[in-house]
């Protein structure tokens, strides 16, 4: 009885409070737990130093108090300010922007899930975002980091270990074989492949690649999935890559020059949408149908390659996955200085439309479930050759290692 008349009056309190427009206060919870003010501090902020019991009986009054620590008072205490910084780079590609989007607010979402909340800042150059980190850290306004668009001879993740901070990094480390810091990244070449086996199934010999200029490593990472791909299923690979600086300009260009050689393509595995929808450009402007002329796949899955019609066939990235364990990675190294970096990497899986259809175009898509070659389910989605694979749980397999 006596239990419940402390847990009447507890509620009470709270309601009091609230309906005065007052939170309840550390010293509200002292009183009820008849515990000091510091006994409260310390089990908010040092439970190491309070016995079993006592920590018990103050965690139980902050339950039922609805009591929520100072943010800003935990800060000068712990030194921590429960704040990520990470550049936030603009959207581009004329429309087919919108992946980086999609993975801030994911980002955003993982870290406030876990009491952190995000700090964007805009960079012209990757200098430019190291002077930031330093002026972050210096302010003590960002307790690490996250990186983006990583790429070789990166400086940033070095630069961010002299200042006696810590990061992860959505991108692998390319060109460095043990880096000192965490990596969450997405399989290209895993994803390149999957796009030519796809083609391959529905009949397709002559499959063009379209990509960028040598030397990008999520470029070159994605080629490598095609041409291994291409070579293990006895493909020709000779004269059917084209590259350029991305974007759908270079795309149609690039795709206009394999169409018009002599032994042209009868599809396109594209390193990004951008290049897919120029490529679907040039067909069309051949009085061709993408799809049933010529199919295209294109790489990321980002919000016009459902919109377009046809609906462009496209990689989709894991993105909600690699934001969650970004978050969770660089939280696990704030907390052990002594944590060893891990590397994660995600495989993509492939989102198939109308642009991808059999050779020639000689037949429909099958009404209902179907396996493509390495078992996995496929569910036609209604239209013409428009296939969604396995749920999305499937196509974020991956490897996590330490290293």
């Amino acid at each position: 009885m006596a239990k419940a008349e402390n847990s009447t009056e507890m509620v009470r309190v709270r309601r009091a409070s609230l309906v005065a427009g007052r939170r309840p206060t550390i010293e509200m919870v002292a009183e009820h737990a008849g515990v000091s003010r510091q006994t409260v501090s310390n089990a908010c902020n040092a439970p190491d130093r309070l016995r079993p019991e006592t920590l018990r009986t103050v965690l139980a009054a902050i339950d039922e108090l609805g009591y929520r620590p100072s943010q800003a008072a935990r800060s000068l205490r712990t030194d921590a300010t429960h704040v990520i910084g990470c550049r936030l780079l603009p959207s581009n590609y004329g429309g087919t922007g919108g992946v980086l989007d999609g993975w801030f607010h994911a980002l955003c979402d993982a870290a406030r899930s876990n009491g952190y909340d995000i700090l964007t800042f805009a960079a012209s150059t990757d200098d430019d975002e190291i002077t930031i980190y330093d002026d972050l850290l210096r302010r003590r306004a960002v307790d690490g980091f996250v990186l983006t668009n990583t790429h070789h001879a990166d400086a940033r993740p070095a630069a961010i270990a002299e200042l006696g901070a810590r990061c992860v990094a959505f991108g692998r480390p390319w060109g460095v074989k043990r880096p000192r810091h965490s990596w969450v990244d997405v399989d290209g070449a895993s994803g390149t492949s999957e796009a030519v086996r796809h083609l391959a199934d529905l009949g397709h010999t002559r499959i063009g690649f379209l990509g960028v200029d040598e030397g990008s490593g999520v470029g070159d990472d994605r080629y490598r999935g095609w041409q291994t791909t291409m070579e293990t299923l006895g493909l020709p690979t000779k004269g059917l890559v084209a590259r350029a600086a991305d974007g759908i300009a270079s795309g149609r260009v690039l795709a206009e020059r394999l169409l018009d050689s002599s032994r042209p393509p009868t599809a396109f595995v594209s390193v990004s949408d951008a290049m897919a929808v120029g490529a679907m450009h040039a067909v069309e402007d051949r009085g061709g149908l993408p799809g049933r002329a010529v199919s295209v796949v294109g790489f990321d899955d980002s919000p016009i390659a459902s919109v377009i019609r046809p609906g462009l066939s496209s990689i989709r990235q894991p993105i909600e996955t690699v934001a969650a364990r970004l978050i969770e990675l660089l939280l696990a190294e704030l907390n052990d200085a002594q944590h060893r970096p891990a590397r994660v990497l995600l495989k993509p899986h492939l989102i198939a439309r109308e642009s991808s259809g059999p050779r020639g175009g000689r037949a429909t898509a099958t009404v209902g479930p179907s396996l493509n070659r390495d078992g996995r389910t496929q569910v036609v989605e209604g239209a013409r050759h428009k296939v969604s694979v396995t749920p999305e749980s499937k196509g974020t397999r991956g490897r996590d290692e330490g290293l």
